[in-house]
């Protein structure tokens, strides 16, 4: 993101919990929540580099917002639990949380590795819970709040080879709507984001290579791949005032890949 870039103030003097906020989508997220007024706590896995730089930039953006950096697994509940209790100390207030950590694994589907799978629905799907529940508690004392977790056009599509990820993020849809419709009457707002094939580190195997990325971006009917700050600016609106009244929603910011793209040319009849 443009340092210059002029961005509505729409979060001025509110404060965000981000998970994974180091680098591709998290780390534009933190920017671009910084750049509406925002005060950023963000956390990383061993990403102390990234954790450095995300948080100058982010102090470059917005000098006068109470940003930090905590390292800890997602999936590691009595870590987390610090990192929530950590992040409202800093200022009292937690208006928003941005469920972003995930991670994949590819693996065919007939040779199961439950090690592997548990450690994805333990970052993608448990960790999500287990935050989202933290901050909640918080956000009921405050009598406001509102959560974006970053799910995936694969909360629809299906992933082969990737059955744990698909399952963890149709199982984010579901959570995100059940606390949306829990809450709703105690001033929080539950939302996610689901990207489709977006420029970030996790997509290096396609990426970086020109052909590759030919190749990926001919499925996508706007016919390019998403750049993170693409997907934060979705993130940014679901937490601000703008959807005041929506709670409860995917919004998918796929380039148009959730719409049964095979159908684009009429071949049905």
């Amino acid at each position: 993101m443009a340092h210059h870039t002029t961005h509505p103030q729409r979060l001025a003097g509110q404060r965000a919990l981000i998970t994974g906020g180091t680098t591709g989508i998290g780390r534009a997220i933190a920017e671009r929540f910084a750049a509406e007024g925002c005060g950023v706590t963000i956390t990383h896995l061993n990403d102390t580099d990234g954790a450095a730089a995300t948080l100058d930039a982010m102090h470059a953006i917005n000098p006068a917002g109470a940003h930090s950096a905590e390292a800890a697994d997602a999936a590691d509940h009595d870590a987390m639990d610090a990192v929530v209790a950590r992040a409202i100390a800093l200022t009292g207030r937690l208006d928003h949380l941005v469920n972003n950590a995930g991670i994949q694994y590819e693996q065919p589907s007939d040779q199961f590795d439950p090690v592997r799978f548990a450690r994805v629905i333990a970052v993608n799907l448990i960790a999500v819970a287990q935050v989202s529940s933290r901050v909640l508690a918080h956000m009921v004392e405050q009598g406001s709040g509102s959560i974006v977790t970053i799910s995936s056009v694969h909360e629809t599509v299906p992933k082969p080879g990737f059955l744990s990820y698909s399952a963890s993020k149709r199982a984010v849809g579901n959570i995100t709507r059940t606390l949306a419709l829990e809450f709703a009457g105690r001033g929080i707002r539950v939302n996610a984001v689901a990207p489709g094939a977006t420029i970030t580190p996790m997509n290096a195997s396609w990426t970086g290579d020109a052909a590759r990325k030919r190749a990926v971006e001919e499925h996508i009917p706007i016919g390019r791949a998403a750049q993170p700050a693409e997907i934060a600016a979705a993130a940014a609106f679901l937490a601000s005032s703008d959807a005041s009244y929506i709670t409860g929603q995917t919004l998918y910011v796929c380039g148009g890949l959730s719409l049964h793209t095979e159908f684009a040319r009429n071949w049905t009849t």
